[in-house]
């Protein structure tokens, strides 16, 4: 490991905006933020571009990037300490350990911006919009809480469509090209530094929002047919 993120992965220890595999924090995100507003949580968030900016828009929301890469971590916990951000946190840890972490309903919603597709047949379980992730939200979720991605893979944006459909989820918004719109939604403004070489590559933006169905998920119950396309096809 290099001597930058050796100092990195030193500094972020001490940033009392960055939680690292914590311990006891069921049920005890006020004491982090010191206040009793709603919780957002970006998943995979790598340098935490969608936690500062919509940690920038609503004061009046918590907002906690996730991301097991300290590295990355370090860039945006920085930031939100220089501007400064009181109300955007960073937890390093792995997310499918989430359930250690947060208590039923603590969560109101969730952002997945450009995760990586693993679009091998072999690794979709591994996709954060994959039934098993599914089944792991539904309980920290809020009653109609959301889960929004944001994505340039046509695979996981068709996929993830698929999987709202088959697990019973409500389908709140579904954009197939942000930046055709006539005007894009301030939420949608928010660039993460991915989202703009993507761009700059020409690459179509997507996005889905929806809510997880009240009845308890069953990920291995979920019948996908792209799972069975796989098994016919091969990876």
């Amino acid at each position: 490991m290099g001597q930058k993120k050796l100092q990195r992965f030193a500094e972020i220890e001490t940033f009392p905006n960055v939680l690292i595999y914590p311990e006891g924090m069921p049920g005890k995100w006020h004491t982090f933020y010191k206040n009793n507003h709603p919780l957002t949580l970006e998943l995979a968030c790598g340098k935490g571009d969608y936690t500062l900016g919509l940690a920038r828009r609503y004061p009046e929301r918590n907002f906690l990037g996730v991301d097991l890469k300290g590295n990355r971590i370090w860039r945006g916990a920085k930031t939100a300490l220089e501007e400064p951000l009181p109300n955007a946190g960073f937890l390093r840890t792995q997310i499918d350990k989430l359930a250690n972490y947060f208590a039923p309903g603590e969560i109101n919603e969730i952002w997945i911006t450009f995760p990586d597709p693993f679009l091998r047949n072999s690794k979709s379980k591994k996709r954060l919009t994959h039934p098993k992730f599914l089944q792991l939200y539904q309980p920290l979720l809020a009653k109609d809480g959301t889960i929004n991605l944001k994505t340039d893979s046509a695979e996981l944006y068709a996929f993830t469509q698929e999987v709202i459909a088959a697990s019973g989820c409500i389908l709140v918004e579904d954009i197939p090209d942000i930046y055709a719109m006539t005007e894009v939604p301030p939420l949608l403004q928010i660039k993460t530094f991915y989202e703009g070489m993507h761009l700059e590559d020409g690459r179509t933006i997507r996005y889905l929002k929806f809510r997880l169905p009240e009845a308890p998920l069953d990920w291995r119950a979920i019948k996908l047919p792209s799972d069975a396309e796989a098994v016919e096809g091969g990876d």
